[in-house]
C-alpha cells in the first residue's frame, strides 16, 4: 500500500501543477472579460443605444461573468494547493457552469447575428430621424460617422429626411474633409454629396460583423471549450486523491 501511495505521488504533483497553472491562466481571462465589460460600461455606453432599442445587459453579463472567473480562479488556486477532493470536484462545477454559460451565449450570437443587425438598422434608423447634435444617441451617431468615414443609414440622402436637415443640413460628421465643410453646402442636397462620405454606416457594420462573426465565434468555443481542460485535470486529481486517500498540504 505505502509503495502505491508512493508511485502516485509524482501523477499528482504533475496533475497539481497542471491544473495550478491552469488556474492561473483561467483567472487572468476572467481579469481580462471583467476589464472589457467595464470598459464597454464606461466608454461605449452611448453607442449601445445604436444596438439595441432597449438598455442593453451584454456589459453587465461580461463583467459579472469575468468577476465570477477571478473568484472562480481563485478558488481553484486554493483547492489545487490544498488538495481537498470536495474543494476540486467543487471547483469542477463552476467549471461546467462557466463553459455552459459560454457555450450558450456563443451560440445565441452565433444564430440571432441577423436579428442582431435588423435592431441595429432599426435604431440607427431612428436616431437619423430624430438627430439634434446633442443627445446621446446623436453623439454616437456622430462618432460612428468619424470612425467608420460613413454618412446617414444607406447613404447621406438619408439625411433628407430627418428633421435636422431642414434646420442644419447634414451633419458634419460625415464630411469627407472637415477644412471643406461648409453650412450652407450642407443644407443643398446637390452640393453636400460632393464634400460628404458616399457609403452608409449600415452597410460597413453589418459587413464587419459578418466578415468578423468566424474569428469570433471562434474565440467564443474556444474559450469555453477550454474549460474542458480544467475540468478534466480537477476530476483526475480529485479522484487519484479520493482513491490513495492522499492530503496535500
Amino acid at each position: 500500500m505505502a509503495s502505491r501511495r508512493m508511485a502516485t505521488k509524482p501523477v499528482i504533483f504533475c496533475l497539481k501543477s497542471l491544473l495550478l497553472l491552469y488556474c492561473v491562466v483561467f483567472w487572468v481571462s476572467g481579469v481580462v472579460l471583467l476589464s472589457v465589460g467595464l470598459w464597454w460600461s464606461f466608454m461605449l455606453g452611448p453607442y449601445t443605444s445604436l444596438i439595441s432599442s432597449g438598455p442593453s445587459i451584454a456589459p453587465f453579463v461580461l463583467t459579472g461573468t469575468g468577476a465570477a472567473i477571478v473568484l472562480f480562479g481563485l478558488f481553484g488556486c486554493y483547492a489545487t494547493c490544498r488538495g481537498r477532493s470536495w474543494m476540486l470536484r467543487l471547483y469542477a462545477v463552476f467549471l461546467t457552469l462557466v463553459f455552459m454559460t459560454e457555450l450558450i451565449a456563443g451560440i445565441s450570437g452565433f444564430v440571432f447575428r441577423h436579428e442582431i443587425q435588423g435592431t441595429f438598422l432599426t435604431t440607427y434608423s431612428e436616431a437619423v430621424m430624430k438627430y439634434d447634435g446633442r443627445d446621446d444617441r446623436s453623439l454616437a451617431v456622430d462618432g460612428v460617422q468619424r470612425r467608420l468615414h460613413c454618412c446617414g443609414v444607406y447613404n447621406y440622402t438619408s439625411w433628407l429626411s430627418s428633421v435636422y436637415f431642414p434646420v442644419s443640413g447634414i451633419p458634419a460628421s460625415c464630411c469627407v474633409s472637415f477644412a471643406d465643410c461648409r453650412d450652407a453646402e450642407l443644407r443643398n442636397a446637390t452640393l453636400a454629396a460632393r464634400i460628404v462620405h458616399k457609403q452608409g454606416c449600415y452597410e460597413l457594420v453589418t459587413s464587419s460583423i459578418e466578415g468578423n462573426m468566424g474569428i469570433i465565434a471562434g474565440v467564443t468555443f474556444g474559450i469555453a471549450f477550454s474549460q474542458l481542460i480544467g475540468l478534466g485535470l480537477s476530476c483526475c486529481l480529485s479522484r487519484f486523491i479520493s482513491a490513495n486517500q492522499y492530503e496535500m498540504v
